[in-house]
């Protein structure tokens, strides 16, 4: 991660923070305006100004492939000549010019994506089973913030991100 990188990840968790209510919540919208306020600034440095258009790209590009991501269409198929197929490492092939061993990567890779949500998915759905019946034990507890130190033993030395607070 470059110092960029870093500075951009700090204006965000600065805005988040400043943005936070009492309850701990804060609105994404109202995040996206507050990050977009700092980065505008005439000040910010210019590498933190071109790191920022890089992640913009990235994310306009992103936001194209997932507008274009074939999908089941009224006419009861996925094709659309205009639609991408992304077949892993960055590579991606017009629907219409898709071969068959296009076709096959692209089916391998939907296989191994959806394994891999279904676990994470499997992990979250445990993860919150196990919360909701430690609430229900610890009818005391309000936050799970409490919860994870009280009854799951968390400690700041478990932290990986910095301190956000």
């Amino acid at each position: 991660m470059t110092t960029a990188d870093v500075r951009l990840r700090y204006i965000v968790e600065q805005s988040a923070v400043a943005l936070t209510s009492a309850e701990g919540r804060f609105h994404k919208r109202l995040l996206t305006d507050a990050v977009r306020e700092e980065l505008s600034r005439e000040d910010l440095e210019p590498h933190i100004k071109a790191a920022a258009l890089d992640k913009l790209a990235q994310s306009l590009v992103t936001g194209f492939g997932e507008h274009r991501n074939p999908r089941r269409r009224r006419t009861g198929t996925l094709f659309h000549p205009e639609d991408v197929v992304k077949l892993g490492t960055g590579t991606w092939v017009w629907m219409d010019r898709a071969t068959d061993s296009d076709l096959l990567e692209w089916s391998r890779l939907s296989r191994r994506n959806r394994a891999r949500i279904d676990l994470a998915d499997t992990e979250l759905q445990d993860y919150v089973d196990q919360r909701i019946d430690a609430f229900r034990s610890h009818a005391d507890v309000v936050y799970l913030g409490d919860l994870e130190r009280v009854v799951f033993g968390w400690a700041e030395d478990h932290a990986e991100q910095g301190g956000l607070f």
